[in-house]
């Protein structure tokens, strides 16, 4: 955490440099001494320092400077640190012009010169004034702040970017903050500059893209070579987990993200059945072990960055990227996972990032205090997420086709949510129709599945967590998929007519294989998956090992 400063202003260099000198010599463990012999570069600093988020607890400044009286510099840094002790440096000749300032400016005090001996005439006077602020002080956020409309889906976009790639943050809403507005005011933005992220060094972007984002926080989204062993596409539990084998055994590893590591996994806010974790874990907290592993073994990550198309020639993989690079790689493995798919009522479109939210429930939470929060979904996912909000939400109510959540959910969360009063199962039941006011959400229409009758409910939320569709339209190249678009692998391959058209090799497909020699797929991609967690983490190891037997061979 940054000390609090004491600020120092006096035109004469000897003067500056004793007092300089003092106040170091007593609180430099617990305070930073900044000084100038300018008021106007005086000045000029203050309003920097507090665009950078910078505290200041004291100034100590000099009655009579030609350019500025001393009272005068207050008076103008006043309304920028409202709360710091003032002092002034006065001749005798100023005390009335210091009498008058302790009500025109509220100046703590005035010092006489010289203050000699500091230990009694200077320090006993600044611990009492730095007792009383640290008595009133509280360190503020010190990091990156979001200003926006909570409604804004752009705002949702960012706030959801940065929480997935673990980049601690504080929301600003625009309506209700009066820090938003204070910030706003100190750098001349105005509401269409909306939504602003503003960095510890002062820094802001305004309406930033989440590229330029991703290069301010200084993510890596270009890669430093033109050939790997083997390519990882999806940084989700599997793609995490083949990017820690791939670089302890020795691999030239690339894993390649396009939004965020930890997948649908990463935005879970408790996983409880993860082997060797008897209290749980977040999704963000195994991520962030996962991703600082495999970067210890020397993996390269790119993100965010999009994968476009693979291509083969004269055996080895071209990785094409969104930002039209290639990397050549002598293998890839194909963790993409899986996204929620999109839900059929109308309205929900209108209102996605403003009210309704796919996954994201631990980026949304805060909004939700005291509010009714809806959830679609039977699986899991919506079970994790309708714990986390339950305890922010006023009720939470979960939305499912079926009758109940016995088919599609774990006992263990399912005898939780029995326990939680404010969550209620809602059984039969489909969302129709969202409904909103000023841009956002605000009712939805619930519809029978027995009698077909419907109900419009007040709704400030809503988080959809339904089904599971494969992240695999960008493959243009022949790897064979099941009608649902998940990859098939292994020897399921073998019951398709055009495997003997594309397999070219002799022996049979290692069991991750694709119909392409050399291209894995693992994880919730892949046909047949066990969609847990676990299962996608041993996945993602076992397709390393067909990799070295693959790279053996050729």
């Amino acid at each position: 955490m940054k000390k609090p400063i004491l600020f120092l202003v006096d035109d004469d260099p000897q003067v500056l440099k004793a007092v300089t000198r003092d106040l170091k010599s007593k609180y430099r463990e617990q305070y930073r001494v900044m000084s100038t012999n300018n008021p106007e570069d005086g000045l000029e600093a203050a309003v920097e320092l507090k665009k950078k988020n910078e505290v200041i607890a004291l100034f100590l400044i000099d009655q009579r400077m030609p350019e500025m009286l001393g009272v005068t510099f207050l008076e103008k840094v006043k309304p920028y640190y409202p709360e710091a002790k003032k002092v002034l440096l006065t001749a005798y000749s100023d005390t009335d012009a210091a009498i008058k300032a302790i009500n025109d400016v509220q100046l703590d005090y005035y010092l006489h010169k010289p203050w000699n001996p500091p230990e009694e005439k200077l320090y006993p006077v600044l611990d009492d004034l730095l007792a009383s602020w640290q008595l009133s002080y509280k360190p503020e956020f010190d990091g990156i702040r979001v200003i926006g409309y909570q409604y804004s889906p752009k705002s949702h976009d960012i706030k959801d970017f940065l929480a997935a790639n673990l980049f601690p943050f504080k929301w600003l809403d625009v309506e209700t903050s009066e820090e938003a507005k204070e910030i706003m005011k100190l750098h001349e933005i105005s509401t269409t500059d909306l939504p602003v992220v503003s960095f510890k060094d002062g820094k802001c972007y305004k309406n930033p893209e989440i590229i330029e984002l991703a290069e301010a926080l200084g993510l890596n989204a270009t890669p430093k070579d033109n050939l790997y062993d083997v390519v990882i596409i999806g940084a989700g539990p599997s793609g995490l987990a083949a990017a820690v084998y791939g670089g302890s055994e020795g691999l030239k590893t690339l894993l390649i993200e396009k939004h965020a590591p930890g997948g649908q996994a990463g935005t879970s806010s408790r996983i409880e059945n993860y082997l060797g974790f008897p209290n749980g874990l977040s999704g963000q907290e195994l991520t962030h072990r996962a991703i600082t592993q495999a970067k210890r073994f020397g993996i390269e990550f790119l993100s965010p960055q999009e994968v476009t198309a693979i291509t083969e020639k004269n055996g080895y993989k071209s990785i094409e990227l969104s930002n039209g690079n290639c990397i050549s790689t002598k293998s890839v493995v194909i963790t993409t996972g899986v996204n929620y798919r999109k839900l059929n009522a109308t309205g929900v479109e209108q209102f996605t990032g403003a009210g309704i939210y796919y996954g994201s429930s631990m980026t949304e939470a805060q909004a939700c205090k005291n509010k009714q929060v809806y959830i679609v979904g039977g699986g899991n996912s919506a079970g994790q997420s309708a714990v986390y909000l339950s305890k922010f939400a006023q009720n939470v109510h979960i939305i499912i086709r079926k009758p109940d959540l016995t088919s599609s959910m774990s006992s263990y969360l399912i005898d939780q949510i029995k326990s939680i009063q404010n969550i209620e199962i809602i059984g039969n039941t489909v969302i129709s129709e969202a409904i909103g006011e000023k841009e956002r959400l605000t009712h939805l229409t619930l519809t029978d599945n027995k009698n077909s009758t419907s109900k419009k409910v007040p709704a400030d939320a809503l988080f959809i967590f339904i089904g599971a569709k494969p992240y695999t339209d960008w493959i243009a190249m022949d790897i064979i998929k099941n009608e649902k678009g998940f990859i098939e692998t292994g020897r399921d391959l073998t019951k398709y007519e055009d495997f003997k058209k594309v397999w070219k090799k002799e022996r049979s497909p290692f069991l991750l294989e694709t119909c392409s020699p050399g291209i894995f797929a693992s994880g919730d991609v892949r046909a047949g998956a066990m969609n847990r967690v676990a299962s996608a983490v041993g996945e993602g190891a076992m397709a390393i090992k067909f990799v070295h037997e693959y790279l053996a061979e050729n």
